[in-house]
């Protein structure tokens, strides 16, 4: 596996493009890493210029860090050998995996290949919006609310967070609060977020939680309104992946013009040394 150098970062996201939606979450990976020059993700791949697999993974792999990972590939016998023949991956650590659906019997099998419990922790619909001009107009007292989170806040979202409640999650949202784009709805009295939606290094929005006192107001509607249009200003794409089951989230995001591809899921994986 090769370690893409800025030049070839820049070629790897538009040759990407044409990929979609499989390589929709390592193309935001490196979309942000191009932009904001994040050093905290490394992106490989098996052969350059032609590749075949696509591994973005943190450049700190500890215990105090929450270790999450992304694969695409174009050939599942390629990916195969390189999970069960190469230390691409350090097996020996906890961490998260996320890949296409269809790929993750090859990814648990090699896990276990290597004495590694793995298991699915989630099964998602990636929703895209292509375009926010259709938007509608955002409540004029909810948006002069509407602020972006402050690492502050992080503990806040972490305790509401569904993979949060740990310290190496805290870390995880303090980093996207201080280095990706945020907003949230702030209580007037105390200036304490009340609602709030992040976005994921893979540049894909996330984590919006209401707290249960305020719902029913449409501050998630407003949110994810507001945080699209921001994001398509600056040029990222704008897409999120809702989990199988989520009806009232499904809903939400489709009311407002985002769609999916029926034929294309994407699961998370949590793997951990027996």
């Amino acid at each position: 596996m090769e370690q893409l150098n800025e030049e070839r970062l820049k070629i790897a996201e538009t040759q990407l493009k044409d990929l979609f939606p499989q390589s929709m979450q390592v193309y935001g990976y490196i979309f942000q890493k191009n932009r904001a020059k994040d050093d905290q993700v490394h992106v490989l791949v098996d052969r350059w210029p032609d590749f075949n697999v696509v591994i973005c993974q943190p450049v700190n792999q500890g215990e105090s860090h929450f270790i999450e990972m992304c694969v695409f590939t174009k050939d599942e016998a390629i990916l195969r050998n390189i999970l069960e023949e190469t230390n691409m991956i350090e097996w020996s650590n906890f961490f998260c995996l996320g890949t296409s659906l269809c790929h993750g019997e090859v990814v648990v099998a090699a896990a276990w290949e290597r004495k590694v419990a793995g298991n699915k922790v989630a099964v998602c619909h990636m929703m895209t919006l292509q375009d926010p001009s259709r938007l509608p107009p955002v409540d004029s007292i909810i948006e002069s609310k509407i602020s972006s989170l402050d690492e502050t806040h992080a503990d806040l979202v972490n305790k509401t967070w569904k993979f949060g409640m740990s310290e190496s999650s805290l870390g995880k949202i303090r980093n996207m609060i201080r280095h990706y784009p945020s907003c949230c709805v702030l209580n007037a009295e105390n200036q304490q977020p009340i609602a709030w939606i992040l976005t994921y290094p893979s540049c894909a929005i996330g984590m919006l939680y209401t707290l249960p006192e305020h719902r029913g107001k449409g501050l998630a509607r407003a949110l994810v309104n507001s945080m699209s249009r921001r994001l398509y200003a600056e040029g990222f794409p704008v897409y999120c992946f809702i989990e199988e089951g989520n009806t009232m989230s499904h809903s939400l995001f489709t009311s407002l013009g985002f769609t999916e591809d029926p034929q294309y899921r994407e699961a998370w994986f949590n793997f951990n040394s027996l």
